[in-house]
């Protein structure tokens, strides 16, 4: 009994286990996705080989499922800017990160914020 609740309590903690790349790409994601690391957004043709938009800056970037594309960037303290792009057969995007970035391989990153928990409240005249 004793030998079956370590293996048990072992599988389970090698199971949290993670390799360093899969760490510090985690860490960078939620670095980008809280505007802390430039990008360039590039949306290429295929078939002509043309690049038809690029968005620089400060940017986190969410596909969903339906060939469509939201880019979020921060312009300043409090503002931003939102654009929705459409993906086809032939039109295709990438993501370049435009600086070097410091993370640990050691330690996930988790941000807390308590203004997303209240959120600020504006009633409507």
């Amino acid at each position: 009994m004793k030998l079956a609740l370590t293996a048990l309590c072992a599988a389970i903690l090698l199971t949290a286990c993670d390799n360093d790349a899969r760490v510090a790409s985690r860490n960078i994601s939620q670095a980008a996705d809280n505007f802390e690391i430039p990008r360039r957004v590039v949306f290429y043709n295929g078939i002509t080989g043309d690049y038809m938009l690029s968005i620089e800056g400060l940017c986190s970037l969410d596909a969903d499922g339906n060939r469509k594309v939201a880019i979020t960037c921060k312009t300043g303290p409090k503002a931003y800017k939102k654009h929705y792009l459409g993906l086809s057969d032939n039109v295709t995007y990438f993501i370049e990160q435009m600086e070097p970035v410091d993370v640990s391989t050691y330690r996930y990153r988790v941000v807390f914020k308590p203004s997303v928990i209240l959120p600020d409240i504006q009633p409507k005249l």
